[in-house]
Protein backbone atom coordinates (compact mmCIF):
# COMPACT_ATOMS: atom_id res chain seq x y z
CA UNK A 1 0.00 0.00 0.00
CA UNK A 2 1.72 3.22 -1.44
CA UNK A 3 3.14 5.19 1.42
CA UNK A 4 1.12 8.55 -0.22
CA UNK A 5 -2.03 6.59 -0.63
CA UNK A 6 -5.49 8.08 -0.32
CA UNK A 7 -7.87 5.60 0.26
CA UNK A 8 -9.86 5.82 3.13
CA UNK A 9 -9.73 1.83 3.57
CA UNK A 10 -7.86 -1.29 2.84
CA UNK A 11 -11.07 -2.02 0.98
CA UNK A 12 -11.43 0.93 -1.21
CA UNK A 13 -6.97 0.64 -2.07
CA UNK A 14 -7.63 -3.24 -3.18
CA UNK A 15 -11.00 -2.33 -4.95
CA UNK A 16 -9.25 0.22 -7.00
CA UNK A 17 -5.99 -1.83 -7.44
CA UNK A 18 -7.43 -5.02 -8.91
CA UNK A 19 -10.43 -3.28 -10.71
CA UNK A 20 -12.42 -6.34 -9.04
CA UNK A 21 -14.70 -4.65 -6.71
CA UNK A 22 -17.11 -7.95 -6.62
CA UNK A 23 -14.13 -10.30 -5.89
CA UNK A 24 -12.29 -8.52 -3.50
CA UNK A 25 -15.76 -8.03 -1.30
CA UNK A 26 -16.38 -11.51 -1.44
CA UNK A 27 -12.71 -12.16 -0.17
CA UNK A 28 -13.34 -9.70 2.57
CA UNK A 29 -16.64 -11.52 3.51
CA UNK A 30 -14.71 -14.80 3.62
CA UNK A 31 -12.11 -13.19 5.61
CA UNK A 32 -9.35 -14.07 2.98
CA UNK A 33 -7.49 -10.73 3.15
CA UNK A 34 -5.22 -10.25 5.58
CA UNK A 35 -2.30 -7.56 6.54
CA UNK A 36 1.37 -8.72 6.73
CA UNK A 37 0.87 -8.83 10.75
CA UNK A 38 -1.95 -11.35 10.16
CA UNK A 39 -4.75 -9.03 10.66
CA UNK A 40 -8.31 -10.25 9.07
CA UNK A 41 -9.16 -7.08 7.15
CA UNK A 42 -13.00 -6.29 7.53
CA UNK A 43 -15.09 -3.76 5.71
CA UNK A 44 -13.89 -0.74 8.20
CA UNK A 45 -10.05 -1.57 8.33
CA UNK A 46 -8.28 1.70 7.79
CA UNK A 47 -5.59 1.80 5.39
CA UNK A 48 -2.47 1.34 5.84
CA UNK A 49 0.48 3.27 4.03
CA UNK A 50 3.54 1.87 3.83
CA UNK A 51 1.89 -2.09 4.86
CA UNK A 52 1.24 -4.95 2.57
CA UNK A 53 -1.88 -6.67 1.85
CA UNK A 54 -2.78 -10.00 0.87
CA UNK A 55 -5.66 -11.84 -1.10
CA UNK A 56 -5.55 -14.76 -3.37
CA UNK A 57 -6.32 -14.04 -7.30
CA UNK A 58 -9.19 -16.55 -8.99
CA UNK A 59 -6.98 -18.99 -10.99
CA UNK A 60 -7.90 -19.04 -14.95
CA UNK A 61 -9.45 -22.47 -16.15
CA UNK A 62 -6.62 -24.40 -17.54
CA UNK A 63 -6.39 -27.06 -20.15
CA UNK A 64 -4.94 -29.87 -18.35
CA UNK A 65 -1.45 -30.78 -19.93
CA UNK A 66 -2.15 -34.74 -20.80
CA UNK A 67 1.46 -36.13 -19.62
CA UNK A 68 2.11 -37.41 -16.87
CA UNK A 69 5.48 -36.36 -14.44
CA UNK A 70 7.93 -39.23 -14.51
CA UNK A 71 9.95 -39.40 -11.01
CA UNK A 72 13.64 -40.26 -11.70
CA UNK A 73 15.16 -40.07 -8.69
CA UNK A 74 13.98 -39.64 -4.87
CA UNK A 75 16.52 -39.44 -2.35
CA UNK A 76 15.30 -39.21 0.82
CA UNK A 77 18.29 -38.43 2.70
CA UNK A 78 19.05 -35.23 1.07
CA UNK A 79 15.55 -34.29 0.12
CA UNK A 80 16.67 -34.08 -3.92
CA UNK A 81 13.81 -35.00 -6.35
CA UNK A 82 14.89 -35.29 -10.35
CA UNK A 83 11.78 -35.94 -12.78
CA UNK A 84 10.81 -35.90 -16.11
CA UNK A 85 9.06 -33.15 -17.34
CA UNK A 86 6.68 -32.88 -20.51
CA UNK A 87 6.41 -30.86 -23.00
CA UNK A 88 3.79 -27.88 -22.36
CA UNK A 89 3.98 -28.08 -18.66
CA UNK A 90 5.45 -24.77 -16.85
CA UNK A 91 7.98 -25.80 -14.16
CA UNK A 92 6.66 -22.99 -11.51
CA UNK A 93 3.79 -21.56 -11.88
CA UNK A 94 2.96 -18.04 -13.00
CA UNK A 95 0.49 -16.08 -15.42
CA UNK A 96 -2.18 -18.93 -16.76
CA UNK A 97 -0.17 -21.88 -15.67
CA UNK A 98 -0.71 -22.38 -11.73
CA UNK A 99 -2.31 -25.94 -11.68
CA UNK A 100 -0.15 -27.21 -14.94
CA UNK A 101 2.45 -26.95 -13.52
CA UNK A 102 5.04 -29.37 -12.87
CA UNK A 103 5.98 -27.71 -8.98
CA UNK A 104 1.95 -27.75 -8.17
CA UNK A 105 1.25 -31.42 -9.74
CA UNK A 106 3.91 -32.80 -7.59
CA UNK A 107 3.35 -31.22 -4.23
CA UNK A 108 -0.27 -32.46 -4.83
CA UNK A 109 1.17 -35.85 -6.23
CA UNK A 110 3.91 -36.57 -3.90
CA UNK A 111 2.62 -34.53 -0.56
CA UNK A 112 5.62 -32.33 -0.57
CA UNK A 113 4.29 -28.90 0.37
CA UNK A 114 7.93 -27.51 0.54
CA UNK A 115 9.26 -28.31 -2.84
CA UNK A 116 10.51 -26.34 -4.58
CA UNK A 117 12.83 -26.01 -8.25
CA UNK A 118 16.53 -25.98 -8.15
CA UNK A 119 16.70 -24.74 -12.25
CA UNK A 120 14.03 -23.99 -14.77
CA UNK A 121 13.24 -25.88 -17.95
CA UNK A 122 11.16 -23.77 -20.90
CA UNK A 123 6.88 -24.90 -20.24
CA UNK A 124 8.19 -26.02 -23.97
CA UNK A 125 11.47 -27.95 -22.95
CA UNK A 126 10.90 -31.80 -22.25
CA UNK A 127 13.44 -33.90 -19.72
CA UNK A 128 15.39 -34.12 -16.81
CA UNK A 129 13.88 -31.47 -14.08
CA UNK A 130 15.65 -31.41 -10.35
CA UNK A 131 13.90 -29.87 -7.41
CA UNK A 132 14.77 -29.87 -3.89
CA UNK A 133 11.63 -31.32 -1.24
CA UNK A 134 12.96 -29.70 2.31
CA UNK A 135 13.63 -25.87 2.84
CA UNK A 136 16.80 -26.69 5.12
CA UNK A 137 18.38 -28.42 1.63
CA UNK A 138 17.31 -25.91 -1.17
CA UNK A 139 19.77 -23.13 -0.10
CA UNK A 140 23.24 -25.96 -1.12
CA UNK A 141 21.95 -27.03 -3.94
CA UNK A 142 20.84 -23.64 -5.38
CA UNK A 143 24.41 -22.27 -4.61
CA UNK A 144 25.68 -25.27 -6.38
CA UNK A 145 23.52 -24.61 -9.69
CA UNK A 146 24.52 -20.63 -9.05
CA UNK A 147 28.43 -21.68 -8.90
CA UNK A 148 28.08 -23.19 -11.77
CA UNK A 149 28.36 -27.24 -10.74
CA UNK A 150 25.60 -27.79 -12.71
CA UNK A 151 26.25 -29.21 -16.52
CA UNK A 152 23.31 -30.34 -18.87
CA UNK A 153 23.05 -32.15 -21.95
CA UNK A 154 20.20 -31.31 -24.16
CA UNK A 155 19.13 -33.35 -27.53
CA UNK A 156 17.45 -31.35 -30.05
CA UNK A 157 15.70 -31.91 -33.75
CA UNK A 158 16.44 -29.26 -36.51
CA UNK A 159 16.50 -29.30 -40.44
CA UNK A 160 20.44 -30.32 -41.84
CA UNK A 161 22.65 -27.68 -43.04
CA UNK A 162 25.21 -29.58 -45.27
CA UNK A 163 27.40 -25.77 -45.33
CA UNK A 164 27.12 -25.87 -41.82
CA UNK A 165 30.61 -26.87 -39.84
CA UNK A 166 30.34 -29.01 -37.10
CA UNK A 167 30.83 -28.86 -34.21
CA UNK A 168 31.01 -25.06 -33.11
CA UNK A 169 30.48 -23.17 -30.65
CA UNK A 170 28.00 -20.02 -30.34
CA UNK A 171 28.65 -16.98 -28.00
CA UNK A 172 26.56 -14.08 -27.65
CA UNK A 173 25.00 -11.57 -25.58
CA UNK A 174 20.97 -12.44 -25.20
CA UNK A 175 18.20 -9.76 -23.50
CA UNK A 176 14.63 -10.89 -22.66
CA UNK A 177 13.42 -7.71 -21.97
CA UNK A 178 10.01 -7.71 -19.50
CA UNK A 179 6.59 -7.97 -22.22
CA UNK A 180 8.32 -9.16 -24.98
CA UNK A 181 7.93 -13.26 -25.87
CA UNK A 182 11.11 -13.42 -27.71
CA UNK A 183 14.53 -12.94 -26.64
CA UNK A 184 16.80 -11.41 -28.91
CA UNK A 185 20.61 -11.01 -29.86
CA UNK A 186 22.07 -7.48 -28.81
CA UNK A 187 26.11 -6.15 -28.78
CA UNK A 188 27.80 -6.32 -26.08
CA UNK A 189 29.78 -8.29 -23.90
CA UNK A 190 28.49 -12.27 -24.56
CA UNK A 191 26.48 -13.90 -21.84
CA UNK A 192 25.56 -16.90 -23.56
CA UNK A 193 27.67 -19.96 -24.81
CA UNK A 194 26.59 -22.98 -26.49
CA UNK A 195 28.25 -25.83 -27.87
CA UNK A 196 26.13 -27.45 -30.83
CA UNK A 197 27.27 -30.97 -32.40
CA UNK A 198 25.64 -32.87 -35.02
CA UNK A 199 25.01 -36.62 -33.38
CA UNK A 200 23.32 -38.39 -36.49
CA UNK A 201 20.76 -37.33 -39.69
CA UNK A 202 17.25 -38.33 -39.07
CA UNK A 203 15.39 -38.93 -42.34
CA UNK A 204 12.12 -37.09 -41.87
CA UNK A 205 9.92 -40.27 -42.81
CA UNK A 206 10.84 -41.48 -38.57
CA UNK A 207 9.53 -38.44 -37.43
CA UNK A 208 5.95 -39.35 -38.83
CA UNK A 209 3.60 -36.18 -38.27
CA UNK A 210 6.06 -34.27 -35.42
CA UNK A 211 6.40 -31.11 -37.50
CA UNK A 212 3.46 -29.79 -39.24
CA UNK A 213 3.98 -28.61 -43.56
CA UNK A 214 6.15 -27.72 -45.04
CA UNK A 215 9.04 -30.04 -43.79
CA UNK A 216 12.22 -29.43 -44.14
CA UNK A 217 13.91 -32.85 -46.81
CA UNK A 218 15.81 -34.51 -43.62
CA UNK A 219 16.52 -33.12 -40.04
CA UNK A 220 19.64 -33.88 -37.40
CA UNK A 221 19.94 -35.00 -34.07
CA UNK A 222 21.91 -32.20 -32.02
CA UNK A 223 23.42 -32.14 -28.83
CA UNK A 224 23.55 -28.91 -27.36
CA UNK A 225 26.04 -28.06 -24.43
CA UNK A 226 25.12 -25.07 -22.66
CA UNK A 227 27.60 -23.36 -20.28
CA UNK A 228 25.31 -20.37 -19.70
CA UNK A 229 21.24 -20.68 -18.36
CA UNK A 230 19.91 -17.31 -20.56
CA UNK A 231 16.25 -17.78 -21.42
CA UNK A 232 15.22 -19.55 -24.46
CA UNK A 233 18.96 -19.55 -25.42
CA UNK A 234 19.33 -22.99 -26.87
CA UNK A 235 16.07 -22.36 -29.21
CA UNK A 236 17.64 -18.90 -30.01
CA UNK A 237 20.83 -20.20 -30.91
CA UNK A 238 19.53 -23.07 -33.18
CA UNK A 239 17.47 -20.32 -35.19
CA UNK A 240 20.57 -17.84 -35.59
CA UNK A 241 22.49 -21.07 -37.08
CA UNK A 242 19.32 -21.27 -39.63
CA UNK A 243 18.16 -24.33 -38.09
CA UNK A 244 15.23 -23.49 -35.42
CA UNK A 245 13.90 -26.86 -33.56
CA UNK A 246 11.41 -28.71 -35.02
CA UNK A 247 8.15 -27.54 -33.20
CA UNK A 248 8.89 -23.69 -32.22
CA UNK A 249 6.05 -20.69 -31.91
CA UNK A 250 8.81 -18.46 -31.35
CA UNK A 251 11.98 -18.38 -33.48
CA UNK A 252 12.35 -17.57 -35.66
CA UNK A 253 9.50 -16.19 -35.79
CA UNK A 254 5.73 -16.09 -33.53
CA UNK A 255 3.42 -18.54 -34.39
CA UNK A 256 0.10 -18.43 -32.32
CA UNK A 257 -0.98 -21.58 -30.77
CA UNK A 258 -4.20 -22.98 -29.49
CA UNK A 259 -3.27 -23.30 -25.67
CA UNK A 260 -5.61 -26.49 -26.25
CA UNK A 261 -3.25 -27.66 -29.14
CA UNK A 262 -0.57 -30.56 -28.36
CA UNK A 263 -0.01 -31.86 -31.44
CA UNK A 264 3.17 -30.40 -31.99
CA UNK A 265 5.61 -30.61 -28.70
CA UNK A 266 8.86 -28.59 -29.64
CA UNK A 267 11.52 -31.23 -30.52
CA UNK A 268 14.19 -30.49 -27.52
CA UNK A 269 15.06 -32.75 -24.81
CA UNK A 270 17.04 -31.90 -21.64
CA UNK A 271 18.56 -35.57 -22.00
CA UNK A 272 20.96 -35.29 -19.16
CA UNK A 273 22.48 -33.22 -16.00
CA UNK A 274 25.76 -33.84 -13.45
CA UNK A 275 26.63 -32.66 -10.66
CA UNK A 276 28.71 -33.47 -7.82
CA UNK A 277 25.83 -33.69 -5.09
CA UNK A 278 26.58 -30.41 -2.07
CA UNK A 279 25.11 -32.73 0.60
CA UNK A 280 26.89 -36.10 0.04
CA UNK A 281 29.98 -35.25 -1.84
CA UNK A 282 28.73 -38.21 -4.54
CA UNK A 283 28.80 -37.40 -7.86
CA UNK A 284 25.22 -37.74 -9.79
CA UNK A 285 23.70 -38.80 -13.23
CA UNK A 286 20.77 -38.15 -14.03
CA UNK A 287 19.04 -38.84 -17.92
CA UNK A 288 15.85 -38.63 -19.41
CA UNK A 289 13.46 -41.52 -20.05
CA UNK A 290 11.88 -39.98 -23.19
CA UNK A 291 13.78 -39.90 -26.47
CA UNK A 292 13.53 -38.25 -29.54
CA UNK A 293 11.17 -37.50 -31.18
CA UNK A 294 8.25 -36.51 -28.95
CA UNK A 295 5.69 -37.37 -29.99
CA UNK A 296 2.32 -35.35 -29.79
CA UNK A 297 -1.13 -35.70 -28.14
CA UNK A 298 -4.34 -34.96 -30.35
CA UNK A 299 -7.12 -32.91 -29.44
Amino acid sequence: MPVQGQWGSVADFLVDRTGDEPGVWRRIRSKEVLLDDGTVVGASTTYRPGRSAYLYRDLPEEVPVPWELTVLLQDEETGLLAVDKPPFLATMPRGAHVVQSAVVRLRRDLDLPELSPLHRLDRLTSGVLLLAARAEVRSAYQRMVQDGGLSKTYQALAPLRPDLELPLTVCNRLVKRRGSLQTVVEEGAPNAITRVELIEPDELARLGDVVEAPRPRSVGCYRLTPTTGQTHQLRIHLAGLGIPILGDPLYPKVTPVDPRDFTTPLQLLAQEVRFLDPITGVRRVVRSRQALPILGVGY
